[in-house]
């Protein structure tokens, strides 16, 4: 089971198929508050009124209402058969991050988020209240192995691009039509070599700043625009 928090993510699971067991609220005049508990009595789902004592435990801008939610799904690579625009994450283990290229990718229009098992933030309530809702609206594939999946990406007619600083290519000169799919490494370490080395290409961000790097949510909003506005934003 999974909870979520806030009041603009519990009001988007609510238009969604997700299954809701319970609701938590803490009385406040709220208008956005009054159409959640409104959308809750329609779909018969049970409410409980908390204090404040209640949302004390928790550490994180709750916002007085709270769900508890099915287990998140994840889709699974054969989900991905008509997909055009990924983003892969290679070890992004801050589930801020990772809720935040969520939202830029649902935004971007990109058809998945592909994370791995292992040494990756996987999908919390802390994910879904940073992605805004997004994550109910866009497939998150985790797989075993990073290296192989992009290569069964390849066969598929995948072109793979891996940010990295120290590449020497400009995003802007890559061809990011078609099929596509961005890699975007962690902030400390970068894209993993075997992960590097199976990229059909190395890109990178021009910076003119002093600061070389860049957090890597941003890095990924950044790259996915660019693969948008090369597509004329279709």
């Amino acid at each position: 089971m999974d909870k979520i928090y806030g009041r603009k993510p519990v009001l988007d699971t609510l238009d969604t198929d997700i299954k809701v067991y319970k609701a938590y609220i803490l009385k406040q005049n709220s208008k956005l508050v009054d159409k959640i508990i409104d959308k809750l009595n329609q779909k018969n789902i049970e409410i409980s009124f908390v204090d404040k004592r209640f949302f004390d435990k928790i550490d994180m801008n709750h916002q007085g209402v709270m769900l508890e939610v099915e287990s998140f799904k994840y889709s699974s690579l054969e989900d991905l058969s008509d997909s055009s625009r990924l983003i892969i994450l290679d070890k992004i283990e801050d589930p801020h991050n990772l809720g935040a290229i969520i939202r830029s990718a649902e935004s971007f229009g990109f058809d998945a988020v592909i994370i791995p098992e292992r040494r990756s933030a996987s999908v919390t309530s802390t994910v879904y209240k940073t992605s805004a809702g997004a994550i109910n609206n866009i497939k998150v594939v985790r797989v075993t192995n990073l290296t192989r999946t992009i290569k069964d990406l390849k066969d598929k007619g995948f072109w793979i691009y891996g940010l990295a600083g120290e590449a020497h290519s400009d995003i802007s000169h890559a061809d990011l039509r078609g099929k596509v799919g961005l890699v975007v490494g962690n902030e400390g370490e970068g894209i993993s070599r075997l992960v590097r080395e199976n990229c059909d290409m190395l890109i990178n961000i021009p910076m003119l700043g002093r600061v070389n790097s860049l957090n890597a949510s941003v890095a990924a909003a950044i790259s996915m625009y660019e693969l948008l506005r090369q597509n004329g934003f279709n």
